[in-house]
């Protein structure tokens, strides 16, 4: 069924953001545009930090135009993509201003692509330059010669080189080109999906999508002025990189750490007096499974996003940090659409929908299905270029996503009568084990709630009977021997029998993303292992 955001939700946002996004008209959604505004606006504040790098807002635009200029000097113009291979560095950031004032599209690349994926990704976006970090330079080596473009440029311990291997010193000279003139429709980056199903698809993502990421995400999040606003996720994905619009847009400053640590993380949220942090998938967990310690509450964090932790760490970890967590949902097509209240009122959900969004739930067909009953969430904008217009050079793929008018999101989900959304697989990820429909997301939700689990992650391998067998692997928690009987006899009592796994495998360490996603591909791909306990072959039986 086709809903908007509640009266009382929509007015709960306050009208802050509301102002802040009138202050930009439609014409003005631009990386430029914003620069220079907020550049006059806050002139000496600091923007960004990272390490010992420092700009105020006016220094930021500065190096946007420098660095278009230099990309213009070596002959990248308008609309060529300029990829970008690089941790979370300031000279990543360089590139991307520049590429974005000079209206070339950045396209940032996964670090851990490699031979087949990173040359089809190079073949697709076909970029006119690769910026790439050293210590990542040897993953070039597992693509053919003929995949890299002719111009590269390396970023090392003193910042860019460019092709004739001098550094490109980011000097304090006056700006020499100016500002485009660019349309909140253009592509300011193509972002890359992890090509989980397929191939990867490149997201295009115009300049006014990253505006309304700033304005949403601040929205769901509370982010005030002043605010300090600290990620360690990887900036070549959306989160991370729609932070430092969240930033720009309401006078904040934007702190980007190399990654996530959880030994470091809440010191380095406190020598950066930071206020808004984020965190998805495991790292609430990872965090809360280290030893209690005095500093756990001697930061001044005030919020943290917690999109995809699951419900029994919420409280935990409010308790035990003192951080509310706010369950939200978005995607690189789409932008910060659902948000719990603060702290959330349904943890675990992907919360209400918000303004700037119409969703629907529908069957295989696209046809509506009513609230309580789980389908494909489709969604749609309701500002222009909000959303992502589609995926570079796959005008097929482009086409079946955003069918009938609507981007389908490939996630099943399922609204409450009360109004809060629940994920419950991806709809490729759902799993068919003689004629029943598994939720991998609801059998996790029980695993995780053992007593010894850490991390749980449940996927699909062939059955011998055809379609599938439910597979699990479970991470115990720190010096925990998990029984695999007592695992069953805990699942028997919370899932229906064929969602009882069948195969257990207990690893020391999950596959993460640089997300810190548990990678489910690599154990859908590794399949049944020689480790997994198989109840079939224990002899135990379940109850039915």
């Amino acid at each position: 069924m086709d809903e908007t955001q509640p009266p009382s939700r929509a007015a709960s946002a306050g009208d802050r953001y509301a102002r802040i996004a009138a202050a930009f008209a439609p014409a003005d959604r631009t990386l430029p545009t914003i620069l220079q505004r907020q550049a006059e606006r806050y002139a000496d504040r600091v923007l960004f930090k990272s390490g010992p790098t420092q700009w105020t807002y006016a220094e930021t635009a500065a190096t946007a135009a420098r660095w278009a200029q230099r990309l213009a000097n070596a002959g990248v113009t308008a609309g060529d993509r300029v990829a970008i291979i690089c941790g979370n560095r300031p000279e990543f950031l360089q590139i991307y201003l520049g590429c974005g004032w000079l209206g070339a599209v950045a396209t940032p690349i996964n670090t851990a692509f490699r031979g087949a994926q990173l040359a089809h990704v190079l073949g697709n976006a076909l970029p006119k330059l690769l910026v790439v970090e050293a210590v990542h330079r040897p993953i070039l080596e597992t693509v053919s010669d003929e995949a890299i473009p002719a111009m590269v440029w390396d970023i090392g311990a003193e910042g860019v080189r460019g092709q004739d291997g001098t550094v490109l010193v980011d000097d304090p000279g006056d700006p020499t080109l100016p500002g485009p003139a660019l349309g909140p429709g253009d592509t300011v980056a193509i972002l890359y999906t992890s090509g989980t199903t397929g191939p990867s698809k490149g997201v295009c993502c115009p300049q006014a999508q990253m505006f309304w990421w700033g304005v949403y995400s601040a929205r769901a999040l509370g982010i005030q002025e002043g605010d300090v606003l600290l990620t360690t996720l990887p900036i070549f994905h959306t989160n991370a990189l729609n932070a430092f619009y969240q930033a720009l847009l309401n006078g904040c400053t934007y702190v980007l750490e190399p990654k996530f640590s959880a030994s470091g993380f809440w010191r380095s949220l406190r020598e950066n007096q930071a206020t808004v942090t984020y965190l998805l998938g495991a790292m609430a967990a990872i965090l809360l499974s280290r030893p209690e310690a005095p500093e756990d509450r001697q930061h001044q964090v005030r919020v943290a996003l917690g999109g995809g932790v699951p419900e029994r760490f919420h409280a935990t970890f409010l308790e035990r940090f003192g951080v509310p967590l706010v369950d939200g949902y978005g995607s690189t097509e789409t932008n910060f659409v659902f948000a719990s209240p603060v702290p959330s009122d349904h943890p675990g959900s992907m919360g209400y929908l918000m303004d700037g969004a119409e969703a629907r739930i529908v069957d295989g067909n696209d046809a509506p299905l009513p609230d309580g009953e789980a389908g494909e969430l489709l969604l749609r904008p309701v500002e222009p270029f909000s959303f992502a217009t589609g995926y570079f050079n796959m005008p097929d793929k482009t086409v079946e996503a955003w069918r009938n008018f609507w981007f389908h999101t490939g996630d099943r989900v399922v609204r409450e009568p009360d109004g809060p959304y629940r994920f419950i697989d991806r709809v490729k990820d759902a799993i068919r084990r003689r004629g029943e429909n598994v939720s991998s997301w609801e059998v996790e939700q029980v695993l995780s709630g053992h007593p010894l689990v850490a991390a749980s992650a449940v996927f699909a391998v062939p059955s011998e009977f055809g379609e599938d067998e439910v597979a699990a692997a479970l991470q115990p928690k720190q010096g925990a021997v998990i029984d695999p009987v007592e695992i069953m006899r805990f699942c028997e009592d919370r899932l229906a029998y064929f969602a009882v796994p069948r195969f257990l495998r207990f690893l020391s360490e999950m596959p993460l993303t640089e997300n810190g996603k548990i990678r489910k591909v690599t154990l859908r791909e590794q399949g049944v292992t020689p480790d997994m306990w198989d109840r079939e072959k224990a002899g135990y039986r379940l109850r039915r």
